[in-house]
């Protein structure tokens, strides 16, 4: 039998270097956005680094979902705030789509005389109207897929009231006294489904990303991901503080 403490050790390094990384990306982007004249090839550089790093990370997880994946649908690595939004074991993919909308309106706002006086910055607060009709088009497909996926999930949650879970829950009268390997194979097929469930919101997530950032420029697509790195930061941080306050860490 696998080793469970191990096992959360495990799960707990990968969501710690997970966030390490976003870190030092989230510094890289910074930097290669702050040049001026930003160049296309640096841009394009670290976008492709933040996609293959999410591409990883999606592949440790479903690799560990296999161990345990009943413990990524309410994590001990995150904070209370961050288990607060998870969706599927992880943040739904129309947020990354909504983030869009919220910076091109915070952003159009805060350069708005210089807009109008024809100064061009190049981020999120000059997409275009091809653009806008692009990530519209983009939120209702994702929206359809979360739908499904959530659907999907309810599915094995209902699951828990049928056979064979219900069968041997009633067919002991005492608690503990079932067979333990009926118990542990029907428990097994339900974190099967759950693990498919996640594989799938993490492609969902990265295929959103992807399509999100293609619609961009290479410098809109940096200034986005920059606003996507210090949000996810910042929540945890907060998240963090906030246990403390409540004695939970």
């Amino acid at each position: 039998m696998a080793d469970s403490s191990s096992d959360q050790v495990r799960f707990l390094e990968c969501y710690q270097e997970w966030m390490i990384q976003q870190q030092e990306v989230l510094e890289e982007l910074l930097q290669v956005y702050s040049q001026k004249p930003t160049e296309e090839q640096e841009l394009t550089s670290v976008i492709n680094k933040v996609v293959e790093h999410m591409q990883e990370y999606n592949n440790k997880r479903a690799r560990l979902a296999l161990v345990d994946a009943t413990s990524f649908f309410s994590p001990a690595w995150c904070t209370s705030i961050e288990n607060s939004y998870l969706w599927l074991a992880g943040c739904r993919p129309s947020l990354a789509i909504r983030l869009v909308y919220s910076l091109c309106g915070s952003e159009l706002e805060a350069q708005l005389s210089e807009y109008f006086e024809g100064v061009r910055k190049g981020n999120l607060g000059e997409l275009s109207a091809d653009q806008l009709s692009l990530v519209s088009e983009l939120q209702c497909r994702v929206i359809r897929e979360e739908g499904r996926l959530s659907n999907k999930m309810a599915g094995l949650q209902e699951d828990i009231a049928d056979y064979p879970l219900t069968r041997l829950a009633n067919n002991s009268d005492d608690l503990g006294t079932e067979s333990n390997g009926q118990v542990e194979q029907a428990l097994d097929s339900h974190a099967n489904g759950l693990a498919s469930v996640l594989v799938e919101s993490d492609k969902l997530r990265l295929s959103t990303l992807k399509e999100l950032l293609g619609i961009f420029t290479p410098l809109q697509a940096v200034d986005y991901l920059i606003a996507s790195k210090k949000l996810h930061l910042r929540m945890h941080q907060w998240g963090q503080r906030r246990d403390q306050l409540h004695g939970r860490a």
